[in-house]
This record gives structure tokens, sequence and C-alpha cells, in this order.
């Protein structure tokens, strides 16, 4: 879209209105904006073992990671066992009231009992252990 005028010496100015196009780039950023999904991810990607009896996890659980060789990850970082208790209780304070262990299916299974013991000790009563749909 331009627009053009005429001056009063009969030169032409053309200009070029921006507005429009300024409005599509603001739809187009609030169009992005409202469809990005939120999810906070633990930052590993783990191979989790299947189950038949799967079910669907809320979406306001804290989910922690537990890799092969015995790493605990939660938000993009390596938080290890220690760093599970003070995570949980911060989590807490913010209102969540489950976790989801996303424990790699060659990890040891001790590692995976303790850092669910965690999880109960910093007061969370609902912990759930991650699995994908399959045999």
């Amino acid at each position: 879209m331009h627009r053009h005028s005429i001056t009063d010496s009969g030169e032409q100015n053309l200009t070029i209105d921006i507005g429009p196009l300024l409005d599509v780039v603001f739809i187009l950023l609030i169009f992005f904006i409202v469809s990005a999904v939120f999810v906070q991810d633990t930052g590993i990607e783990v191979d989790r073992p299947a189950s038949i009896s799967q079910g669907d996890a809320q979406q306001q659980a804290v989910l922690i990671a537990l890799s092969a060789e015995g790493e605990v990850w939660h938000g993009g970082m390596q938080i290890g066992m220690a760093g599970v208790t003070p995570m949980l209780k911060q989590q807490m304070r913010k209102g969540r009231s489950a976790v989801i262990v996303q424990a790699d299916k060659h990890s040891l299974t001790a590692a995976l009992i303790q850092l669910v013991d965690l999880c109960k000790l910093a007061g969370f009563s609902q912990v759930s252990v991650a699995t994908k749909s399959g045999s």
C-alpha cells in the first residue's frame, strides 16, 4: 500500500504507509505468543520403559529425569540427588503437588527408589514414574 500526494509545486510525493504492515506484524506476534507451549522440560532425553497401563500425566507436576548413568535433571540442569529436596520444596511453595519421575529404563532401581524417597520426604504424596505406551 502506498500513499501519494501532489504538493503545491506539482511534484508527486510518494510515501509508503507502513501502518497496516505493523498491524499484521503485531497480530502475528500475538498469535505466536498465545500459541506457544510453556512446558517445563527435564533437559535430558531418557529412554523410558514401556507400560500397558499408561495414564495421562498432570501438566502441573514437577518433572524430574533420572538418566541411565544415575544423573538427576530438572529444568535443563543437572541437580543431582542432593539438589532434589531443595528444588522440590521450592516447587511446593509455588503450589505444585505432584512429581513425575522420567527414569531411563537402564537406570538403576536403587537410584530410582532413592529419588522417589526424596520426593516423598520433601512432602510430595503424588509421585509417579513416567512410561511410554506399548508393551
